[in-house]
């Protein structure tokens, strides 16, 4: 296992900065993701991390050691592709034992340490069988297993999931939350899938045109976020965002469409004007007269046993969510909920949370 330290690290292809900047430090052991949107530089950090691509400026520490000049295998970091990257004329067997074959350890203890590696990942049956007889889901599995069995400081898995459809991703998603529990070593993650990070993630660096917008656990990012970006990337539906203007700063009341608020913020606003935040989830809408906020239903969409509402307040369009019970059409009158303890405050200038 390794902490994982990047000191003032600075990536640019020619002209073009990608990664500007960044000061972080990956616990020994932990479960750390970087989160974004296509583009943001996850993947260039990653490959710094392992060395693949060179850092522009600044350094890379694994547990105090500068690994800039370092090869991947000396970093001893063990990469897990999203394409899986196996040998397709090679069995199971001899994919996750290549690793071992090419440190020139004996044949027994090859089967031993495959073996065992195996049966983590519930492959026993599979060994015999070429990568072109594997599902996506067991390929994936191999993979891991090509890595776990190198028994390295740190996996460095990069959208490993991201070929796979919707029900496989849910349940390798807990099989890489079992095996992280299990093997306690260091996993540095890159994914664009917000609810991937969410769930797997111990710590979530947030990410934005190569620079670190939040860094915190997901419970932190998803309740607290920092600025509108973080707010408008984490969560689905994205929350809702709308203009309030400052009626009293102290405490704090603002209004809009008639509707006066008096949420919580930790700083006091400057400005006449802010930014309302409130997740979809938080908006609770009834056809019955509950309130006074009236809004328009747009569109109506059924996810389970929620029904989310695209709704129009007066001119601000807005997202909710109501009881599949309830019996809401397009072109109904509907009323809105929205708790003021749910509402987030945001500076309209800068978006800043306040």
């Amino acid at each position: 296992m390794a902490e994982i330290k990047l000191e003032n690290v600075n990536k640019a292809f020619k002209d073009t900065v990608v990664i500007r900047d960044m000061y972080l430090t990956i616990a020994d052991g932990e479960f750390f993701t970087f989160l974004g949107p296509s583009g943001c530089g996850k993947s260039t950090i990653l490959n710094m991390i392992t060395g693949l691509e060179p850092v522009t400026g600044g350094n890379i520490y694994f547990d105090s050691i500068t690994v800039n000049d370092l090869s991947p295998k000396e970093r001893d970091a063990a990469m897990v592709f999203q394409n899986y990257a196996l040998y397709p004329h090679m069995t199971v067997y001899e994919n996750i034992a290549f690793p071992l074959r090419m440190k020139k350890i004996d044949k027994e203890t090859i089967l031993e340490e495959v073996k065992k590696v195996a049966a983590i990942l519930g492959l026993e049956e599979l060994l015999h069988r070429k990568p072109k007889e594997l599902s996506g889901g067991q390929r994936q599995r191999v993979a891991l297993g090509r890595a776990i069995v190198r028994k390295p400081k740190v996996f460095l898995m990069d959208e490993p999931l991201s070929n796979l459809d919707a029900r496989l991703r849910i349940e390798m998603r807990a099989e890489l939350k079992r095996l992280h529990r299990e093997l306690k070593t260091t996993v540095v993650y890159v994914t664009h899938d917000q609810a991937e990070a969410m769930s797997l993630s111990e710590r979530i660096a947030v990410l934005k045109m190569g620079e670190i917008q939040q860094c915190a656990t997901p419970l932190e990012i998803y309740t607290k976020p920092v600025n509108t970006f973080v707010a408008g990337f984490i969560g689905s539906p994205s929350m809702n965002f709308f203009e309030a203007d400052v009626l009293s700063k102290k405490p704090l009341r603002a209004g809009c469409n008639n509707r006066v608020f008096e949420p919580e913020a930790s700083t006091t606003p400057d400005a006449d004007t802010l930014l309302f935040g409130i997740r979809p989830e938080n908006i609770t809408v009834s056809s019955e007269e509950k309130t006074n906020t009236e809004a328009i239903v747009e569109l109506i969409e059924l996810e389970s046993s929620i029904v989310w509402i695209d709704m129009r307040w007066k001119e601000t369009r807005i997202k909710g969510k109501a009881s599949i019970d309830e019996s809401i059409s397009v072109g109904d009158r509907v009323f809105l909920k929205m708790p003021n303890e749910k509402i987030h405050v945001f500076d309209i200038e800068t978006g800043r949370r306040l």
